[in-house]
């Protein structure tokens, strides 16, 4: 029955995709690539939330059609790596939180003014002193940290986050903002808590969606070692329109702060006044998710047990609170489309009956919007060998929602791999750029920083804009009105022509990776090379 409802979603995604699309300019392609996405975005799937019925049907969809595409299972995992979560379910109604001011608290209104979330519940308030820590960013290898001279013990470490420190290299900077390295870090200097001003310059989606979405539960790997990892503390995120009242009384403003920030100059350290009361509760239960995993066997025989990874998330928030009367969140740009693209590649090269010299993993990877775990959890339970891993090429929300005028690669400089696109690139006729706003810290956002992170030169490539010009207004906006939104539907303008170049841009790349002598080298210049065991 679920292979007979699949199977029909597929053909009528087909037929609109061609009634909507056909005589754009695209080709058949292109057509072939919105008709993967009108399956995985359609409101069937329920959003695709992490282990939720909707993102096995989705998953189901992606395995059915990597089969039909010639690819093989890995070993004896039938395509599906079972990643297993804990999943921790906020209670709003346990959560209070005060400023402590000459004896008297100064409630903070959850949802309104702050956000809380733990790992573990802190039934018991936890009352501590603040202090201001700038940025946040203990990166002594780049000669900067915000911890230095700071006592952290017993204290609630209150850092601007979305700004950086012009001194810092945009992708040093990203990893040691990373969750998971700023938690080790304030953990081990004694903190018992953060808290997190977010600078609105640098806000993805305004205040009102990021309180929405807080409703849904948080998910970490079922692994004790990776929890205790995680760090224990009790977090705040503060909605920027009330940070003012965090300085009340400290000698500074919220607004020298932004300031400052807004040209990376260093920022002062300073303990906050008063004190900051706060708790939590949550529930924990538990789930089974799946990364999805096909091979295309290379021709070569001295080089076929080497890999090279395209990857691409398939979870995305699934059923939340309506926004406009829709509460799916279909995620068609985030990341239907990209998973869409793992599709058409493996299609085109079935058709063309090209064999790549190396071996092709294609991965629609689970868990990315729960703190890209998904990724984790195949990196560290590797189903090749882990250094029969090449190269890593993800797709995450590559935006073909404007012509295709300049090539984004996150990750540019970082390796040889960025060489080879700027290559593919160019035969189109297009420019290729690096991060234009570092700050966003994208290249620790998605799932190649997990690939990175063991020593696998990695990239990942957008339709980009330059800044300044009208295709970046267009990014904005969507960002503004359609980024983990329900807008991010099926309803959308797309540009089926600017993706089938895409498309066709990332297969050469993979192609040629696959197909070169020699493996992509970290650059001498880059902080991650360090996580090569062959640096």
């Amino acid at each position: 029955m679920k292979t007979k409802l699949i199977a029909t979603l597929f053909f009528l995604g087909l037929i609109a995709a061609l009634s909507l699309h056909r005589g754009d300019g695209a080709g058949a392609a292109g057509d072939r690539w919105w008709s993967y996405v009108r399956v995985l975005a359609d409101d069937n799937m329920d959003g695709r939330n992490t282990g939720s019925p909707g993102y096995r049907r989705a998953a189901d969809y992606v395995a059915q059609q990597f089969r039909a595409d010639g690819l093989q299972p890995v070993a004896s995992h039938e395509f599906f790596q079972s990643v297993p979560f804990e999943v921790v379910t906020f209670d709003e109604s346990a959560t209070h939180a005060a400023l402590i001011r000459n004896n008297a608290a100064d409630p903070l209104v959850y949802g309104e003014q702050v956000l809380v979330s733990s790992q573990d519940s802190f039934p018991q308030p936890v009352e501590a002193p603040m202090v201001f820590i700038g940025y946040g960013l203990s990166a002594k290898e780049a000669a900067y940290d915000d911890f230095a001279g700071v006592d952290l013990r017993g204290k609630f470490a209150v850092y601007l986050s979305g700004a950086k420190p012009a001194s810092v290299p945009g992708n040093v900077n990203a990893h040691f903002s990373s969750g998971a390295v700023r938690r080790r870090a304030l953990k081990a200097a004694g903190a018992v808590g953060l808290v997190r001003l977010i600078d609105p310059a640098f806000m993805d989606v305004p205040w009102p969606r990021i309180r929405n979405n807080a409703h849904s539960p948080t998910m970490y790997l079922d692994d004790p070692a990776e929890k205790e990892a995680a760090g224990h503390l009790i977090n705040l995120t503060v909605n920027p329109a009330f940070a003012e009242k965090w300085f009340t009384g400290s000698g500074h403003t919220w607004e020298q702060i932004l300031s400052r920030a807004k040209d990376g100059k260093p920022l002062p350290h300073f303990a906050l006044t008063g004190a900051l009361r706060a708790q939590s509760v949550v529930t924990k239960s538990k789930v089974d998710s799946q990364n999805i995993i096909g091979v295309l066997p290379g021709s070569d025989a001295q080089l076929k047990d080497e890999y090279v990874v395209l990857s691409a998330h398939l979870d995305h928030l699934g059923i939340g609170s309506p926004i406009n009367g829709d509460s799916i969140f279909n995620g068609a740009m985030d990341n239907a489309s990209g998973v869409a693209t793992l599709l058409e590649i493996a299609k085109e090269l079935k058709d063309s009956g090209e064999r790549t010299r190396r071996s092709l993993l294609f991965i629609a990877l689970t868990g990315e919007e729960k703190g890209l775990l998904g990724s984790k959890y195949f990196t560290d339970h590797p189903t090749v060998p882990e250094k029969s891993m090449i190269a890593d090429l993800n797709l995450d929300m590559f935006l073909p929602i404007h012509p295709m005028h300049v090539m984004t690669v996150f990750g540019l400089e970082e390796s040889s791999l960025g060489d080879t696109v700027r290559a593919a690139a160019g035969k189109q006729g297009l420019k290729t750029q690096d991060d234009p706003y570092p700050q966003r810290n994208i290249f620790i956002r998605s799932d190649q920083y997990n690939f990175v992170l063991h020593g696998i030169p990695s990239a990942m490539c957008m339709d980009g804009s330059e800044k300044g010009s009208k295709d970046e207004e267009i990014e904005r906006a969507w960002l503004s009105n359609r980024y983990h939104a329900p807008s991010d539907d099926l309803q959308q303008p797309v540009d089926i022509e600017a993706a089938a170049q895409f498309n066709t841009i990332m297969k050469a790349v993979m192609v040629e990776v696959a197909d070169a002598p020699g493996r992509p080298k970290w650059n001498a210049s880059s902080f991650f090379r360090r996580f090569s065991a062959g640096n």
